[in-house]
């Protein structure tokens, strides 16, 4: 019988906290002007604004993109670890930190889809799209993934209890498995991930993420916007292309 520490829990969320920042929009024009106006650039964006808004326009339109790297974001991130693979082939303007099976017991937290989650996948690769399932579907779904997730970490304990090193005792849990990483990058990367992680219909390039990593992304746009409120802007105005 396991005890409320052993028992799995399941979630259908995902937890994304800014934790850490050094970004605004006058890194940018700071960063666009300094072969001219050197420090006095921080002083022009605060006295004239409209214009700050010209110049981070005519930076993102012509994709002179290297203005927007000198700024930094920290984010704590908690999905399941299938999000991370994908998160992880995003690796220029990007740092890592996870936490490790090997040096902790892991928790048994798992995902399962809500019930607004599309199930069900139509269409051949490349032209293909996913519509709702029906409550049964869910139900199916939902049963099969907690009966798992229960046996995995049965046996997970199971190791752990007979002496079996974390190291090789969590080779049995599956990637539904809940993790949690800090997440560094500046605001040119992270508008290079939104541009593949979201689906927007102003976007001049279409994409088409898994859902649960969208979920990540636009919890991190939301926090985003609030610092660089005009470079997102300029971001939305011209595609969701990173510059």
């Amino acid at each position: 019988m396991s005890d409320d520490t052993t028992a799995p829990r399941f979630r259908s969320d995902v937890t994304v906290e800014l934790v850490r920042s050094a970004a605004a929009d006058s890194d940018v024009i700071w960063a666009a002007r300094v072969s001219t106006a050197g420090e006095q650039s921080l002083e022009a964006v605060q006295q004239d604004p409209e214009k700050s808004k010209g110049l981070i326009n005519f930076l993102m339109r012509d994709r002179h993109g290297t203005p927007f790297e000198h700024n930094s974001m920290t984010f704590f991130i908690s999905a399941p670890i299938f999000v991370f693979r994908e998160f992880h082939r995003h690796r220029s303007g990007w740092s890592y930190n996870e936490e490790s099976g090997r040096y902790r017991e892991l928790e048994p937290v798992f995902y399962v889809p809500a019930e607004d989650r599309k199930l069900v996948q139509q269409g051949r690769p490349g032209r293909y799209e996913f519509v709702e399932g029906s409550p049964e579907q869910h139900k199916t779904t939902t049963e099969a993934m907690e009966a798992a997730y229960r046996e995995a970490y049965a046996r997970y304990q199971e190791m752990l209890a007979a002496g079996v090193a974390r190291e090789v005792a969590r080779a049995v849990l599956p990637v539904g498995l809940f993790s949690s990483m800090y997440a560094t990058c500046n605001s040119r990367s992270l508008m290079h991930f939104l541009s593949l992680r979201t689906k927007r219909e102003n976007s001049a390039v279409p994409s088409f993420p898994q859902r649960e990593i969208e979920m990540v992304a636009e919890q991190m746009e939301e926090q985003w916007a609030r610092l660089m409120p005009l470079t997102h802007a300029a971001f939305e105005k011209h595609g969701r292309v990173a510059p």
